[in-house]
């Protein structure tokens, strides 16, 4: 009884450690648009990948051996330097609230994947509410001005799929052992960092003035929401089950939605309330066990 609590307490802990990562990453979107330049998307993601891996490795002091060589390129490429263009991409051609409910549809798509990939059994129950999760950030994020723009909608929707499939595959490699959380966030965000450099010179170049302001909102994405979240996010993953995990994932919308109400003074409303505790509710009780019937029990 005692083992079976102190897992549980443990469970509990790194669920609660690894929800900090979507919640930092929602104030990605206020950050972005309103410390950084504008029209450099591809070097912000450059910015946000090259130098925070570099440190990472610079901690660590260790460098991928065998086949983690190509397995860090690819999650590398899935979880960050795809992701991270799609994200702004989409953030770029569609309302904040769409972005973000188009955002909300990953653990749907990680559930999948956990099957295909892992060959878990599929959840009803955690369907169910990730269901329920991405109706919550609906009515909270939603607005009239939602409008629906066919390459903003595809970006938004490979994006989910880009870091879902790179969640899961983070879960199916694991961690080498011997190697810290710290040391498999720089792998990857090194990978990602050379994939990015020479698109972003090229597609974007280097912003012509990046004054204060600028450089705190990438050491902010850099050290704070990648660093530090990535580090957090793999371990967890590495702790926990993939589908639940996914659902904490609907912090970030939400958390993405409070700075924007608080800067613009505006007061939330009874839909939008309602929909915070309906994506608080999901995520929630996506952590916990399917009940069982009176038949299962027996």
């Amino acid at each position: 009884m005692a083992n079976s609590d102190q897992t549980i307490g443990q469970q509990a802990g790194w669920t609660a450690l690894t929800a900090v990562a979507p919640m930092v990453w929602g104030t990605t979107y206020i950050v972005t648009t309103h410390l950084l330049p504008d029209g450099h998307p591809v070097f912000a993601a450059l910015m946000r990948t090259l130098p925070p891996g570099l440190i990472a490795l610079a901690l660590s002091r260790r460098l991928p051996r065998g086949d983690w060589w190509w397995e860090s390129l690819a999650l590398g490429a899935l979880n960050m330097a795809a992701f991270f263009p799609l994200l702004f991409v989409t953030a770029q051609r569609l309302p904040g609230g769409v972005a973000a409910t188009l955002g909300a549809v990953q653990p749907l798509l990680i559930a999948i994947l956990a099957v295909l990939i892992l060959h878990e059994r599929l959840s009803g129950w955690r369907l169910w509410w990730g269901m329920t999760g991405m109706a919550g950030v609906g009515m909270v994020v939603l607005g009239p001005d939602a409008a629906l723009d066919p390459l903003g909608v595809l970006a938004g929707l490979a994006g989910a799929a880009s870091m879902g499939t790179g969640v899961v595959l983070t879960k199916k490699w694991g961690r080498p052992e011997h190697v810290s959380a710290v040391g498999l966030a720089g792998w990857q965000l090194t990978s990602a960092g050379v994939l990015l450099a020479i698109p972003a010179l090229i597609l974007d170049g280097v912003p012509e003035r990046i004054d204060a302001g600028a450089w705190a909102g990438y050491a902010w994405l850099g050290l704070v929401g990648a660093l530090l979240t990535y580090t957090i996010w793999f371990a967890g993953i590495c702790h926990l089950s993939v589908t639940p995990t996914a659902l904490l994932g609907l912090l970030s919308p939400l958390t993405a939605a409070l700075p924007g109400a608080l800067i613009a003074g505006e007061s939330l409303t009874i839909v939008q309330l309602a929909g915070f505790a309906l994506s608080l509710t999901a995520l929630v009780a996506g952590q916990l066990p399917r009940p069982l019937h009176r038949k299962e029990s027996r």
